[in-house]
């Protein structure tokens, strides 16, 4: 009898969550219309911030992952006494609120920030460009890439490298032609995973980039600017960036069956 309650109340609360989650984004479906999309579509803020947003998480996903595949590797392999400390410092990011990484950021980078005078003596202002919002979405996303990248290095068994090294292949070689590609569908979701918090990165962008329209706006902040003034162009940017998240999850989800 007991158990059958605390199964039956299990059911309630999972249900009870699962609705929670589903309900927001069904209730941003049902307050659009077509009409509604076609004018978000023709409004002049909406492909500017589209484009940028693109543009921006792209790139911030190539960096993440030329830099952060050969950290993932050191991580899941190193019996470095450095290596939980480094993994501490990569996952920081997680756990610190993106305002907080804003303003870290502007305290390393502005004009007045510890790098700021080095910066401006070669003629680099980051903060308040298109720059800075792809080194924002890089500080927020990394640690999602990091992760999961070292969790599929782990995925690797160790005798095969060991395999191939005994047949004359070195570091780079075993790593790039065995670890590598047995990783790959771990890593490529991996990096959809990470394109999804950069696409969605808010805080950290609005006080390091600003929100400057044509500039600096992505679709996160185009939405904060639109709540203002026009409520239903929020609702269909937001909606835009539903759709383009559940595209990125969907890709991660199918990852794990695809093997080049």
């Amino acid at each position: 009898m007991i158990d059958r309650a605390l199964t039956g109340l299990g059911a309630f609360l999972a249900a009870g969550l699962l609705a929670l989650l589903v309900l927001p984004l069904l209730a941003l479906v049902v307050a659009s219309s077509p009409t509604a999309v076609a004018a978000a579509v023709a409004d002049p803020a909406f492909l500017p911030a589209l484009g940028l947003s693109l543009a921006t998480s792209a790139s911030s996903v190539a960096v993440i992952v030329l830099a952060g595949t050969p950290l993932a590797w050191w991580l899941a392999t190193s019996g470095s006494r450095w290596v939980r400390p480094v993994g501490l410092l990569v996952d920081l990011p997680l756990v610190v609120p993106p305002a907080a990484l804003g303003i870290a950021l502007l305290q390393a980078f502005g004009r007045r920030g510890l790098f700021g005078p080095a910066l401006a003596a070669v003629g680099v202002q980051l903060p308040f460009t298109p720059a800075a919002v792809v080194v924002a979405q890089v500080v927020v996303a990394a640690p999602f890439y990091v992760q999961a990248a070292v969790n599929a290095f782990r995925d690797v068994d160790p005798e095969v490298l060991l395999v191939a090294r005994t047949l004359g292949a070195g570091p780079a070689a075993a790593f790039g032609r065995v670890a590598l590609p047995i990783a790959l569908p771990g890593l490529v979701g991996a990096a959809s995973l990470a394109w999804a918090r950069a696409l969605g990165e808010l805080g950290a962008t609005l006080l390091f980039a600003g929100s400057l329209p044509g500039r600096t706006t992505t679709l996160p902040l185009a939405v904060l600017t639109a709540l203002e003034s026009d409520v239903q162009l929020a609702v269909v940017l937001a909606l835009a960036l539903v759709a383009l998240g559940g595209l990125l999850l969907g890709v991660l989800r199918a990852v794990p069956t695809w093997r080049p």
